[in-house]
């Protein structure tokens, strides 16, 4: 699969000593992921699917701390040159990046193995619980036609 048009992964760096880790995540002064205004943390446990939903408004950027996860976006938007387009990404602790996901393209993602998986998710606008800008659509709508069984080679 090809890269979604706008889609963007930042992969971060450990600084590691005797004492554990530091990882920078976002800073005010990244052209991409350095404009964000509302930070938030989400736990999913083993098998659930967390799927779909767009904004028109809003563009998030995903992290996944621990856990695994199969990210699916969809580009919904009908002016992109990749619109229809189905990416499928896998995020975890062991392969650390961000992951932009701009407005107009469709996201979710189910939560792989035993464990829980932990989200951080940045976005550049805060919610607003009176004007939601969040469009859900059924992990198995068939305009999207995403299979989230596992396949196993």
């Amino acid at each position: 699969m090809g890269k979604i048009n706008g889609v963007q992964q930042k992969n971060l760096v450990k600084h590691c000593d005797d004492r554990g880790y530091f990882m920078e995540l976002l800073r005010e002064d990244d052209p991409i992921f350095g404009r964000f205004g509302q930070a938030s943390l989400s736990m999913s446990f083993p098998g659930v699917i967390k799927a779909f939903h767009y904004h028109k408004l809003q563009d998030d950027i995903w992290y996944f701390p621990n856990g695994h996860a199969q990210v699916v976006l969809h580009d919904m938007r009908e002016d992109s040159s990749t619109y229809g387009q189905t990416d499928v990404y896998y995020m975890n602790a062991g392969n650390p990046y961000l992951l932009f996901i701009p407005r107009g393209v469709a996201h979710g993602y189910r939560v792989l193995g035993n464990e829980p998986v932990t989200i951080v998710y940045f976005t550049n606008m805060a919610y607003d619980p009176k004007q939601p800008d969040e469009y859900r659509i059924p992990y198995n709508d068939p305009s999207i036609g995403f299979d989230w069984t596992t396949k196993f080679k």
